[in-house]
């Protein structure tokens, strides 16, 4: 029974040595930022008439 003991120890050991520990938790907060926009960026572009340039149907590539 202590050579099962003594090599799971050493099973144990080498996992430590080849693993080591888990890195740290990053925190929910740490994981986001918030930042500013200026005023009239891309939205300020926005052109409700021209958005069908940038939306695919599959109806209209068919030419149905």
């Amino acid at each position: 029974m202590n050579k099962e003991l003594t090599s799971e120890a050493a099973a144990a050991a080498v996992r430590q040595a080849r693993f080591g520990k888990l890195p740290e938790r990053i925190r929910f907060e740490d994981m986001s930022e918030e930042v500013e926009v200026e005023k009239g960026g891309a939205n300020a572009s926005y052109n409700p008439e021209g958005q069908w340039n940038y939306y695919s149907c599959l109806a209209l590539d068919m030419g149905l």
